[in-house]
């Protein structure tokens, strides 16, 4: 499921995935010595570690929700990243779908009915046993029309959901209304834990529970770390869940470290003197530190690991919304020449030289190169061209008078806000830029960054804003990102959730995306989302600007660290140990 996320506007810390595969029967790792309480735990590919110690990370977000069902955005998914789990999950490395809390699945011959094994002896942290009515309960939930959610955004085929019943304690089976290409990377989603929160859910309570304001006790997951403390604008908490389900290769139960720590600071550059100054273990180095960083890594005792483009987009879009935005606005932002002036006039090797000293790469379409199964490197581009730009506005019928603005026909002056996150450099100085860009034709744009919690809320439910300058995560299949591009879509942000396709290509994107995720041959689902990216390109309703390179700095402090670009450096975060 693709996520409004913070890390876009800051250099990503932690990645944390959800993985697939395409079929067939997933297997158990080999098992170690058993555990007295799970016969059969997943036993880590990683190498020998130290149990104790603490990790500290930063944030420059507080969560929005501790719900991890309808969170919408990474400020909340990652604080509780640690705490839940699925039933598969993705490979750091690999990307490959392997088992989680299923310790095995197999397939029907026509690839409609998925039978999950569940691990037995997993508890949740409370001590209850986990067990094949959590797994049907978090689906009730997510399936429920009064809990919005993007789960259900990505396990909805053709508008049908997904039959899903518990044949006993530990096992649970799917059953899709047409062969579903997707199925193991949408499958894996966070299981909550019934006993805890059926009585909300019946009294029509699930959306408000588990508020930022509940005890971070009452939390309950199965993961690798439970949630102990939250103390606003300051840190999470975490500790070590000693029942958890994994161990070593010599049979010793996982994570090893005790504790882990998420401070919560005001900006970037707060978090980078953190890290100088040896609070803090890992951070996200953005492009016009990496000299400096790879200069200093000995000295500061450190390592910079490097990747090549993210999977994520960072975006302008502007509010198509008629419950929302209002004339004049909506008539500018809903003409598709006036979206593609803009991406004209976007100065992005200004973006790449500036904000990111070079450590970017000019991005046109939805999917980035780093996606080496779909990207389509064919999409429409826009080069920075002023005067193509200017042309485009003028076919709109905005034009500049002689002093310099530009008006549409009825002489509005062409003014909006444009707001990104607070706190976040280098998407404060994107914006600026952006915003030079497009004064230069002549618009009046008054940029306002805002908290970022706050930003979501008006994307996802007030719908009050002109334009915003964002990021989404990114993964391996597109279909995780049907909550953004289909019109149903909670995070269809430029107008989410329609009854009907607003427009003929919406309703084309929702044919593509519904076609793509019925069938299982990958060479026609990588022809339509071929195709779903050329629609993209074209109508612009989010009009993409550069994808920054990775680089992360991690501790030398800091043992089996296995960074990849998609991973990140803390995907197997139950491996991680600190060395004495």
């Amino acid at each position: 499921m693709t996520r409004l996320d913070a890390r876009r506007a800051v250099a990503a810390v932690v990645a944390l995935a959800v993985l697939a595969a395409a079929g067939g029967a997933g297997q158990a790792a080999p098992v170690a010595p058993r555990l007295p309480d799970i016969p059969v735990p997943k036993v880590s590919e990683g190498g020998p570690g130290i149990r104790g110690g603490t990790l500290v990370v930063s944030t420059i977000s507080d969560p929005k929700t501790f719900n991890v069902v309808v969170a919408q955005e990474t400020s909340s998914s990652a604080a509780v990243g640690p705490v839940f789990e699925g039933l598969v999950e993705e490979h750091g490395e690999t990307t490959e779908v392997e088992p989680a809390m299923a310790e095995s699945w197999s397939v029907s011959p026509d690839g409609r009915t998925w039978t999950f094994n569940l691990r037995q002896g997993i508890k949740w942290f409370d001590g209850k046993p986990f067990t094949a009515d959590d797994v049907v309960f978090t689906f009730d939930a997510l399936y429920d029309p009064k809990v919005i959610n993007s789960f259900a955004d990505v396990l909805t085929m053709g508008g049908k959901k997904i039959a899903y019943k518990k044949v006993d304690a530990h096992t649970v089976q799917f059953i899709t209304p047409t062969p579903f290409g997707p199925f193991l990377r949408t499958i894996g989603i966070p299981i909550i834990p019934r006993h805890k929160l059926e009585a909300a859910y019946k009294a029509g309570k699930f959306m408000q529970t588990w508020g930022v304001n509940t005890p971070p006790r009452e939390i309950v997951g199965t993961g690798p770390f439970m949630l102990t403390k939250y103390e606003p604008a300051q840190r999470l908490t975490y500790e070590r869940n000693p029942n958890y389900w994994r161990v070593s290769k010599a049979g010793t139960r996982l994570p090893y470290l005790d504790r882990m720590v998420r401070l919560i600071v005001p900006n970037v550059e707060t978090a980078r003197l953190k890290f100088q100054a040896g609070e803090t273990d890992v951070y996200g180095i953005r492009g016009r530190e990496f000299s400096a960083f790879k200069r200093d890594a000995a000295r500061g005792n450190y390592s910079v690991y490097e990747g090549g483009p993210g999977f994520g987009i960072e975006f302008i879009t502007f509010n198509q919304n008629p419950r929302g935005a209002k004339p004049p606005k909506l008539g500018w932002f809903s003409n598709v020449k006036f979206r593609q002036a803009v991406a004209h006039a976007i100065d992005r090797q200004r973006l790449i030289n500036q904000v990111h000293a070079g450590r970017a790469v000019p991005q046109y379409g939805p999917e980035s190169p780093a996606n080496k199964l779909f990207f389509n490197p064919n999409t429409r581009q826009y080069p920075y061209d002023p005067k193509r730009a200017e042309a485009l506005l003028k076919e709109t019928g905005l034009s500049r008078g002689q002093d310099g603005k530009l008006r549409d026909a009825q002489s509005n002056p062409v003014e909006f806000e444009l707001n990104t996150s607070a706190g976040s450099s280098d998407a404060e100085a994107t914006s600026r830029i952006i915003k030079d860009n497009l004064e230069a034709l002549g618009m009046k744009v008054n940029f306002l960054p805002r908290d970022f919690n706050l930003l979501v809320s008006k994307l996802d439910a007030s719908f009050d804003w002109d334009a915003i300058y964002i990021g989404l995560t990114g993964g391996v299949d597109p279909h995780n990102g049907r909550n953004v591009y289909h019109s149903t879509g909670s995070l269809h942000f430029w107008n989410p959730r329609q009854k009907q396709p607003a427009t003929p290509w919406e309703a084309e994107m929702d044919r593509v995306f519904d076609g793509a995720a019925s069938t299982v041959d990958q060479a026609r689902r990588r022809q339509r989302y071929n195709r779903y990216q050329e629609i993209i390109a074209e109508q612009l309703p989010v009009i993409p600007t550069v994808q920054s390179l990775g680089q992360t700095a991690v501790r030398n402090t800091l043992g089996n660290i296995r960074y990849t670009n998609y991973g990140g450096a803390l995907w197997n975060i139950w491996d991680i140990y600190r060395k004495r």
